[in-house]
């Protein structure tokens, strides 16, 4: 399994420079945009926190994408992340034919 040497960018750090910036938007703004607290949206563009299914729809219909977009973007950061943090994975058997 080669995932590549560069992390994956963390969504949160694709939606503050991809989306926020340009349009010039604040986290309280996008806060009340998406109906959730200022701290959610705090944790997700400062790279602490993770993009669920019902933020992946909220961020969907805010900025005109597809909730896909934000699930999978969590996922090759977490996928990334969960390689290299430990082997005990790579000892398991293929039990498939």
């Amino acid at each position: 399994m080669n995932r590549g040497k560069r992390t994956p960018s963390h969504p949160g750090g694709i939606l503050s420079r991809l989306y926020m910036a340009p349009l010039d938007l604040t986290v309280t703004g996008l806060a009340e945009t998406l109906g959730v607290s200022r701290k959610t949206v705090s944790k997700l563009v400062n790279e602490r926190g993770s993009v669920s299914p019902d933020m992946a729809l909220r961020l969907s219909r805010a900025f005109r994408t597809t909730p896909e977009l934000w699930l999978n973007l969590q996922q090759a950061f977490d996928l990334w992340h969960a390689t290299r943090a430990s082997g005990d994975w790579k000892k398991i058997p293929c039990v498939a034919a």
